[in-house]
Parts: structure tokens; C-alpha cells; sequence
């Protein structure tokens, strides 16, 4: 079988030809794929600073620099999966709800194959639709969750789906297994102790960015991996304002004192082994890094969300 494969920067110059993750072909559906990249370019459920929905396009820009072969880990995805960019969902950008029910069915479509979607967004609305989606097919599903913020708020301005309560609708939905959910990178003020309090309560992981700062995560993966197994649906939601500032500028609710790259690299590679059945990267705003590095990084890391897929590490 012929898999599909980027289109190299010695065959065309890499500021030039498809403008899709990793100048890979597309398709209208996931039929024959074992994974995609999908966009969601919404910033319609940000309570700061728009420009999520440019996020998709920078993110596919930038990913031309990236070459097929995993340095660092060995990994040849495009020499054991066919992979594709199947384009954007169709979001209403007028109305969260329907943008929320519409993101559900457009998965549920996708998910009718045996395919790993991977997600280019977008603001973190977007992963409770799509955990809605992903659960259907699945169960429910261990949780990676990487990020600044819990995101378990009861409501934003009274509105209960927003980029603030993704995985509190999540949990009340049932489609979480909560002795498997990890929270990793939290960070910053708040309101009070609850607001990372209340995912414990739920019996979920709770990692602090002080309890990240100047360490390996490789340790904290181990855990992980023993805590989930390898037979446990995975999904990972990878939001860049966990990173540090001065790594990902670009993005619309910064806090100090966040991860690095290398210890993002370590979180997603340490998810090799896990039954990982979908994955996305949020909350990258291209007008607040004009150099384009958070639309880098966040496309470097869904490569390595790519690599660790269980197709991907089969003999």
C-alpha cells in the first residue's frame, strides 16, 4: 500500500505548494485514513483576546517546515499510517451553540471510519463537542489534559459552554473516566483554591506548574502510563497558553511561569504506549506572534501527538 506522504522541501521549495498540515494531500472525508488533521478555526467561545480562528490556517503554514522522520524518537508515521488533511469544520461564527452541535456531528461523521483525528483549533470550546463525539464511538476516555487553566468553570457570563468549561460539561456528560483524568501545567490566579479543587474532588490528577518548574516530566509520564494502561481509550488536549510566554506568545489568556518546550515534548512522547484515540492543540491567537513561533510549536506537537499513535509505534 501506498501511503501518503508530506511533499519534501527538495521537491518544492517549502514556501511554496499546498498550504495543509505538512503539505500533506487532502480529502473531502476520513474514508481509508487511519489518522487526519482537522481544523476548527473558532474563537467565538474566548472570554479574552480573540484570534483562535486563524489558528488552523498559521498552524498548516507553519507546519511546511516539518520533515516526515522523528529525529528524536525514531517515529516514520507516513511509513505505517495513511494520513491526510481533511480540511476545516464548517463552524456557525455566529452562534457557540450551534457551532458546539455542529463540531459533534461532523466528528460523528469522521468517526464513522477507524480513523485518529487529530485537532487544529480553535479555542478549547472546541474538545467538549468533540470528546461528545469521541466518547459516542468509544466510551468514555481517559483525559491528558495540558493547559494554564482547569477549564472546569460552572459558566462563563452565564453561558454554559465556553473555553472555560470544556471538561466540567465533559465530567457532567459522563464521558470521562475520572480516576484517568490528568491535568498538567495549571497555573497562575484565580477565584479560589476551587478552581483546581474541584477537578479533585472528582477524583482527577491535578499537576501544578510549580510542580513542573525545573524538572523532567518524563518521571511524571511514567505514572501516567501506569495509571491509564495501555488498553484505556486516551485523549490528549494540548492547550499552547500551557507553555510558557516566552515559548508561545501567541495566544489569548497568558500566564507566567508555564512549561517548556522540552517538557511538552516530554508530556506527548510519554504518551507513547497509550491507546491514544484522539487529540487536539487549542488556543493558538496568530495576531499576538507576528514571527509565527506558537503556530510552530503547536504544529510540531501535533506531529508528535501523530507519532505516538498506536498504529504508528506497531511492528
Amino acid at each position: 500500500m501506498a501511503f501518503n506522504q508530506p511533499l519534501g522541501g527538495q521537491e518544492m521549495a517549502r514556501f511554496s505548494g499546498p498550504a495543509t498540515m505538512m503539505r500533506l494531500p487532502t480529502q473531502e472525508t476520513a474514508e481509508g485514513l487511519d489518522a487526519c488533521f482537522v481544523g476548527v478555526p473558532m474563537d467565538i467561545g474566548a472570554s479574552n483576546r480573540s484570534g483562535t480562528r486563524m489558528g488552523p490556517r498559521q498552524i498548516r503554514d507553519e507546519s511546511r517546515m516539518m520533515r516526515p522522520f522523528n529525529m528524536g524518537t525514531g517515529a516514520r508515521p507516513f511509513s505505517k499510517m495513511q494520513v491526510a488533511d481533511i480540511g476545516d469544520v464548517a463552524i456557525n461564527s455566529f452562534n457557540l451553540i450551534k457551532t458546539a452541535d455542529i463540531i459533534t456531528e461532523s466528528y460523528a461523521e469522521i468517526l464513522k471510519h477507524d480513523v485518529v483525528p487529530l485537532t487544529l483549533g480553535g479555542d478549547h470550546t472546541l474538545t467538549y463537542p468533540v470528546l461528545r463525539a469521541i466518547a459516542a464511538k468509544h466510551g468514555p476516555v481517559a483525559l491528558i489534559h495540558v493547559d494554564a487553566h482547569a477549564d472546569t468553570s460552572d459558566d462563563m457570563f452565564g453561558e454554559p459552554i465556553a473555553h472555560g468549561t470544556p471538561f466540567r460539561r465533559a465530567y457532567e456528560d459522563g464521558l470521562l473516566i475520572n480516576d484517568k483524568v490528568w491535568q498538567i501545567g495549571l497555573r497562575g490566579t484565580g477565584y479560589s483554591p476551587e478552581d483546581y479543587d474541584w477537578g479533585r474532588s472528582k477524583g482527577w490528577t491535578v499537576v501544578q506548574a510549580e510542580a513542573c518548574w525545573h524538572k523532567s516530566l518524563a518521571p511524571l509520564m511514567e505514572e501516567v502510563r501506569a495509571k491509564i494502561g495501555p488498553q484505556t481509550p486516551v485523549y490528549i488536549s494540548y492547550d499552547i497558553d500551557s507553555l510558557d510566554p516566552a515559548y508561545a506568545p501567541g495566544t489569548g489568556t497568558v500566564e507566567i511561569g508555564g512549561l517548556t518546550t522540552i517538557q511538552a515534548l516530554e508530556i506527548i512522547r510519554g504518551c507513547a504506549g497509550l491507546n491514544v484515540v484522539g487529540g487536539d492543540l487549542v488556543e493558538v491567537a496568530p495576531p499576538y506572534d507576528l514571527a509565527g513561533n506558537t503556530a510552530l510549536i503547536g504544529a510540531n506537537l501535533l506531529f508528535e501527538m501523530l507519532c505516538v499513535l498506536p498504529k504508528c509505534l506497531a511492528d
